[in-house]
């Protein structure tokens, strides 16, 4: 009884473990990865981090525009007043003689509140239009940093599937194998067989057994790339969902030459037109400007700091105020804004130049991707159709083999040829991947995995 209460409970142990297990397998699709990536990777956080700041910078700008309020409160002891010299005949004395006077009291206080508004600042007003775009380009370079990751991430995605199914197709291989030299032991062991034929089988299956061990060091290597890319544990499990054959694309891509909306071209578009932005500041600097300032205060002068603290007819304070319209002209900078207006030119050429070579860049990738998609695709069906064919000349040739038709030497050389198949069709099939993913990340199609 004992036993069998011990034997449950160990079941139940075991059983609570393997679920537990399964239940820290995480089910992974390819939108799911690089939704994930693109909200985790740090790329994209420090993109957005740059784009808040921006708004922020955006804030500052708009702060040269309003009106400015201060308000002030000084205390002055004056230790030793300022002594001054007025005619002698001020005072009764003899003319030409200079009398010596001090002037002031001991303690000086003034409490003020002023106030100052730019009235016309015509390069206070065009930078806050270089930061409204600023900050829309903060915005781009979001946008591409996730374009970026979202291609990262599905290559290596497509690269872990294609992974997975060489592993497939090598654990698929080993099990005919182990077949074979299991019947060649059998023919040898009765003396029908030769052992070189066994050696030659135990030979490819050890070459097997190395490639799988390869095999599942590398998809273990691209699924810790993966968890890393999505800053997940390392000891979490995930499964890849979708297959390495899947359809990114929904429709077959088309020859294109406008990429005016890709987000590159974006971002070097806004780029130029912050340089002119910045040449128009430069100009704005030759515009006179207008600005408003005024002041109230009260001042009290006093001999004695205590008197400050006393409601007396000597705790006197005295009122003042201004106001003034200020216009300023430039003249002559030594011709600095024209220096750096020229410098401005030349990074106007320089964005435009950039520009224009990207968009030729651009064409000419696309076009070459565009030829590779083409061709990659018609090499998988191509590949395809070949491992197939390796596949049943190869059970023909096991078939044969075991009826004492075929020698040894005819099945090892039609293994290795459907090893070269295998090998083959999955090359091919993550070139097309690869390619796919290049188009989509060059006509903007990229994006329907991050949305």
């Amino acid at each position: 009884m004992k036993r069998t209460t011990f034997s449950i409970l160990l079941f139940l142990i075991c059983a609570q473990m393997m679920f537990a297990q399964e239940s820290k397998t995480t089910q992974l699709s390819l939108q799911q990865c690089v939704q994930m990536a693109v909200k985790k990777n740090i790329n994209v956080k420090t993109a957005r981090i740059d784009d808040q700041k921006s708004k922020y910078k955006m804030d500052e700008g708009f702060a040269a525009l309003f009106p400015k309020i201060n308000f002030s409160s000084s205390l002055t002891d004056n230790v030793l007043l300022p002594t001054t010299v007025i005619p002698g005949e001020f005072l009764g004395h003899a003319a030409g003689t200079m009398i010596p006077l001090q002037m002031g009291s001991r303690y000086s206080e003034t409490t003020m509140l002023s106030v100052s508004q730019v009235l016309f600042n015509q390069t206070a007003l065009t930078a806050v239009k270089l930061l409204k775009m600023s900050s829309g380009l903060s915005g781009l370079s979001v946008e591409k940093a996730s374009e970026d990751i979202a291609f990262e991430v599905a290559k290596l995605y497509a690269l872990e599937q294609t992974t997975a199914e060489q592993r497939k197709l090598i654990d698929k291989n080993i099990l005919l194998i182990e077949r074979l030299r299991d019947i060649t032991k059998i023919t040898v062991d009765n003396g029908i067989g030769k052992q070189v034929d066994l050696d030659r089988v135990n030979v490819n299956l050890e070459n097997l057994y190395t490639q799988q061990s390869n095999t599942q060091a590398a998809q273990e290597q691209q699924l810790n790339m993966i968890k890393y890319m999505l800053e997940m544990p390392v000891d979490q499990t995930i499964l890849l969902t979708d297959s390495a054959d899947m359809q990114l694309m929904k429709d077959e891509p088309v020859l294109q030459t406008d990429f005016s909306n890709h987000v590159t071209i974006r971002l070097l578009e806004s780029q130029k037109d912050i340089s002119l932005l910045n040449k128009k500041i430069i100009t704005n600097g030759y515009l006179p400007t207008l600005s408003l300032s005024g002041q109230a205060a009260y001042q009290g002068l006093q001999e004695k700091f205590g008197t400050y603290f006393k409601s007396s007819s000597d705790n006197k304070w005295y009122p003042y105020a201004n106001f003034a319209v200020t216009l300023s002209i430039p003249v002559f900078d030594g011709f600095e804004k024209r220096s750096k207006s020229r410098q401005a030119t030349m990074d106007i050429q320089k964005a435009q130049e950039i520009l224009d070579d990207t968009k030729e860049s651009f064409s000419m990738n696309y076009k070459n991707a565009m030829n590779n998609y083409v061709n990659n695709k018609s090499t998988v069906r191509r590949q395809k159709q070949n491992l197939e064919l390796a596949e049943k000349v190869y059970k023909e040739t096991t078939l044969k083999y075991k009826e004492g038709m075929a020698a040894m030497s005819s099945l090892l050389q039609d293994e290795m040829s459907l090893s070269s198949a295998q090998g083959e069709y999955l090359s091919a099939l993550y070139n097309f991947k690869e390619a796919e993913l290049k188009i989509m990340s060059l006509n903007g199609e990229i994006k329907n995995l991050i949305n």
